[in-house]
Order: C-alpha cells, then sequence, then structure tokens
C-alpha cells in the first residue's frame, strides 16, 4: 500500500516525509529539489500492540506499516510537461492514495511559487493539473473504445457510456471519484488508473501559532469533495520525530497533546485506504496485522502465510479489549470468551486471533 505525498513546491512535503520516516531526503528552498521519489516505509503505531506484548512478554513487538513515496513538487502546466510534470504524473500513477501537502504557515525566508500564500488556490492548481491529465487520458480511451464499439459489441457500448460520465465530470471542474457512478461502474472506473479517482487527504502545513483561518478554508473546501483534512507543523513533526520515544512522549504531553500530528496523519491514511488491522500474540512476538476491511477469515490467515489459508480450518477469535481484561488466553477459555469461527467470518479491527489449519 503506496501514499504519495505530493503538493506545490516549498510547501512542506519533504520536511513531512522527512519527520514520517526519519530519513533525511533534502529538503531545500527552490523547486523540484526533490527529483526522484523518496520512498520510506512507516509503522502504524499501535498502543494495542505495546500493551499485548507487555502482558505476553513478547520478544518482538511488530507494527503494520504504510508506504509513502516524496513525489516532485508539481507547478501549472504540468499536465503539458511543465516543470517535473511528466515525471510527477507517472510517479503519482503508481500510488494508492494520494496525501496533498497544503502550505497554510507564512514565512518570508522559503518562496512560494505564485508569490503568496492561498491553500485554495494551491489545492486547484494541482487539481486542475490532475484533471487535464486525466482528460487527456479518458479522450485516448474514448476513442480507442468508439472505435471497438462500432462492431455494436455491447459491452464497449456500456463502456462509452461510463467514460462519458466520467469525462462529464471532469469538465465540470471535480475529480473522477466525484462521479455518481454505480458499483458496477465503480469497478470498470478503477480499471483507468485516473489520477482523480485515487482517494486524497489533505494535510495542511501550519506554523506552531495554528493558522486557524487558512486551515478552515482547506477543511471547507475537502468537505465538499469527501476527502479528509489533518493539519500538523511539519517542521515541529520533523523536530519531535529525531527524539527518542520517551522524549518525543514527553514533549507531546507538554504541547497538550494526545499524539502527534504523525500519528494522527498514519491513522487517518490507514482509514482512508479501508484497512484494518487484526493482531496475534505470543511470547514469540506480538503482532498487528494489515488487512482490508471486509476481509474473511482465510484470506486473514493468508496474510500470515500462504499455507493458512490453503489448509485453513478454523480461526479462534476474541476481541482485544476481552482479552486484556481476562489478562491471558487460559482465563479467556474458561470464561468462554474465545469464538471458534469459520470460513466465512469476516475479521474486525481489533481481534486477536489464532489460526488453525491443515499442513
Amino acid at each position: 500500500m503506496k501514499l504519495g505525498v505530493v503538493g506545490l513546491p516549498n510547501v512542506g512535503k519533504s520536511t513531512l516525509f522527512n519527520a514520517l520516516t526519519s530519513n533525511k531526503a533534502m529538503a531545500a528552498n527552490y523547486p523540484f529539489c526533490t527529483i526522484e521519489p523518496n520512498v520510506g516505509v512507516v509503522a502504524v503505531r499501535d498502543e494495542r500492540i505495546d500493551t499485548l506484548s507487555k502482558l505476553f512478554n513478547s520478544r518482538k513487538t511488530i507494527y503494520s506499516t504504510i508506504e509513502f513515496v516524496d513525489i516532485a513538487g508539481l507547478v501549472k502546466g504540468a499536465s503539458k510537461g511543465e516543470g517535473l510534470g511528466n515525471k510527477f504524473l507517472s510517479h503519482i500513477r503508481e500510488v494508492d492514495a494520494i496525501v496533498h501537502v497544503v502550505r497554510c504557515f507564512v514565512d518570508e525566508n522559503i518562496t512560494h511559487v505564485s508569490g503568496k500564500i492561498n491553500p485554495i488556490d494551491d489545492i486547484e492548481t494541482i487539481n486542475l493539473e490532475l484533471i487535464f491529465a486525466d482528460m487527456d487520458t479518458l479522450s485516448r480511451r474514448i476513442d480507442k473504445t468508439k472505435t471497438a464499439s462500432r462492431g455494436g459489441d455491447r459491452k464497449f457500448v456500456t463502456e462509452l457510456e461510463i467514460l462519458g460520465k466520467i469525462m462529464m465530470t471532469l469538465e465540470k471542474g471535480l475529480p473522477a471519484r466525484a462521479a455518481e457512478l454505480t458499483d458496477v461502474e465503480l469497478e470498470f472506473a478503477k480499471t483507468l488508473f485516473l489520477l482523480t479517482f485515487k482517494p486524497v487527504i489533505y494535510c495542511a502545513n501550519v506554523s506552531e501559532s495554528g493558522d486557524e483561518e487558512r486551515v478552515s478554508a482547506v477543511e471547507r473546501y475537502a468537505a465538499k469533495e469527501g476527502s479528509a483534512v489533518i493539519s500538523l507543523c511539519a517542521s515541529l513533526e520533523e523536530e519531535l520525530s529525531g527524539l527518542d520515544v520517551e522524549e518525543r512522549a514527553l514533549f507531546i504531553q507538554e504541547l497538550g497533546l494526545s499524539e502527534s500530528g504523525l500519528d494522527k496523519l498514519v491513522k487517518a491514511c490507514y482509514k482512508l485506504l479501508g484497512l484494518i488491522s487484526f493482531l496475534t500474540a505470543g511470547e514469540k512476538e506480538s503482532r498487528a496485522w494489515r488487512i482490508e476491511r471486509g476481509t474473511k477469515a482465510p484470506q486473514a490467515a493468508g496474510t500470515i502465510h500462504t499455507d493458512f489459508e490453503r489448509g485453513f480450518i478454523r480461526a479462534e477469535v476474541i476481541d482485544y479489549n476481552s482479552l486484556i481484561d481476562c489478562g491471558s488466553f487460559v482465563v479467556a477459555k474458561t470464561k468462554g470468551k474465545i469464538r471458534s469461527e469459520g470460513k466465512d467470518y469476516v475479521v474486525q479491527d481489533g481481534d486477536v486471533v489464532e489460526f488453525r489449519f491443515n499442513v
């Protein structure tokens, strides 16, 4: 699962990426300092795993992860190849969702490509470039499908209808994900790999003072298209990422926060992709396993090992809170809290699972 970190030049993309991954991607005060995308794997911090690890005295504690890609800054005209537009567009096609970093902070020492701080203008600059790129992609697909439909094949006629719906949406200046499509049409739309069909979370990069008015503007914009918004100070988060765990926790507490902005962002991205975690626990390790919401038990078992899915017999399941209340699997069994679930069971977030299978 990849999330692309995008935005105009000098909005704080690389600073945020550094904070997320504790890597040191170049962060400089000029456009296009990020040319080839930096890639980093980020742990999804989960207090449940920490608690289980202590409870079972686990030798290893393993979190689920998400991959972030820091993509080159985009400028007006990117859909026509301006700046590093072609590279930007090719890299963004490869990600599952977009983290759109929006500059809400004012800093005279950091230039802005348009010369003024206006987060909505910045958002629309990128969104329009992505829409233009999608219109170009869609135009070519429509021409190809029209040719194929001349034989009267109903499949291509139906495809043309769907392509037309999406094109009309783009022509209104709206992303492809805003098109009103049926479930069947949505499945076809996914095969088009359109840039504006990807889910988006806007990350408002603020100063330590908050910049509430600009953040509110971003929130209102995002609400219209059903996207999420997270606000954080990327420079502060980068500073926090350089501290050890105890120092970071103390600093966050001193700021009057329950968790860092990065933790909120990573969790929001996890939710954006429709992901949940089921858990395993024991002396060897306590671990979170990433699956898509709605995954059934055999397929969840397959994320651990393909043999688990092929030879699936049943899943022994207890929800996290019940296990913590009981204090051990032994007590949970005596209290009848552990359930035996079959092949049709849909695994829930926070399920602690042990799979039974034939080798």
